[in-house]
C-alpha cells in the first residue's frame, strides 16, 4: 500500500517548532503494516507542523527490506530488528540512528458481528482454535514465527494443519473478507479494519511481541527531517497514540 500525506504537526508532539521550515521535503517512509494506525493519526500532525510531505509505502515488514534490497529509494525504514540488521549490514541505514518505536502483542481476530472467541486464558484459547473452521496469518509477516510458536506451545499444531491458511494479505483483512474465520497479527493491525474485531490478546505466557524499529537511509537527502521524525515518534506524546492503536513503548 501505498500514499501520501500532507503534514504538519508530529513534530509538535515531542519537539515544538518556533519557525516553519523554508523549504518542504518529501520523506519517504517504507513501515511495516502494524504501524499503519499510528502513522495515519500522526502522519498529518507531522506535516501541518513542518510542511514536509511523508509518502508511504506500508505493507509486511519483509517486503518492505525486499523493496529496499531492490533498490528503492527511501528516508525512513520502520521494520523488525532481525530485518534492520539486515539493512544496517548492507549499508543500507545508518545504524547510529536506529531506534525503537513500539511493539504490539499478538492478538486474535474475528469478523465483525460474529460471537467473539473466548481467548482470556489458555485453556480458552486451546478450544477456540480448536473449534475454528479456519485459522490463518499472513506467511510473510513478522509475527508468523510467534504464531507457530503458539500452537507448538499450546501441543495443537498438528491439530491445526488442516484449517491454517498462510495469507499474502494481514490476517484481520481476510477474516473481514470472509477468507478465513479467526486470524492472528499484532493486536494495532485487528484494530484497524473496519470488518474485524479484535477477538482478545493471547494470554502472557504464551505472548509475543511484534518490535518495530526505525532507521535513517544511509543515502538519504532528508537526512535531518528524517531523524526528526523517528525522534518523534519515539517522544512522550505519542504514548497515548500508540495505546488507542493497540501498540506500547519498546
Amino acid at each position: 500500500m501505498r500514499y501520501r500525506l500532507a503534514i504538519a504537526a508530529l513534530f509538535g508532539l515531542s519537539l515544538p517548532l518556533t519557525a516553519t521550515p523554508t523549504s518542504a521535503e518529501d520523506l519517504k517512509v517504507f513501515s511495516s503494516t502494524a504501524l499503519k494506525g499510528v502513522l495515519a493519526e500522526v502522519g498529518p500532525q507531522y506535516q501541518k507542523e513542518t510542511g514536509n510531505t511523508l509518502v508511504f509505502t506500508i505493507g509486511p515488514a519483509a517486503v518492505m527490506k525486499a523493496q529496499i534490497d531492490q533498490g528503492a529509494a527511501f528516508d525512513v525504514a520502520i521494520l523488525t530488528p532481525p530485518l534492520m540488521d539486515g539493512l544496517a549490514s548492507a549499508g543500507k541505514v545508518d545504524a547510529a540512528t536506529r531506534a525503537v518505536i513500539a511493539r504490539s502483542p499478538l492478538a486474535l481476530s474475528a469478523r465483525a458481528g460474529a460471537p467473539k472467541p473466548d481467548v482470556a486464558t489458555v485453556d480458552a484459547l486451546k478450544h477456540a482454535l480448536l473449534n475454528a473452521k479456519s485459522i490463518g496469518y499472513n506467511g510473510q509477516g513478522a509475527s508468523r514465527a510467534g504464531v507457530e510458536a503458539l500452537f507448538a506451545k499450546l501441543g495443537i499444531a498438528e491439530d491445526l494443519k488442516p484449517k491454517i491458511k498462510l495469507l499474502t494479505v494481514a490476517a484481520p483483512q481476510a477474516v473481514a473478507d470472509g477468507e478465513v474465520e479467526l486470524g492472528f497479527s499484532p493486536a494495532s493491525e485487528a484494530l484497524e479494519v473496519s470488518g474485524a474485531q479484535l477477538a482478545g490478546i493471547v494470554p502472557s505466557d504464551y505472548q509475543s511481541y511484534l518490535v518495530l524499529t526505525g532507521a535513517v537511509s544511509a543515502a538519504s537527502q532528508h537526512a535531518d527531517a528524517a531523524k526528526a521524525l523517528i525522534k518523534s515518534l519515539t517522544g512522550p506524546a505519542v504514548l497515548p497514540v500508540l495505546k488507542k492503536k493497540g501498540m506500547e513503548p519498546g
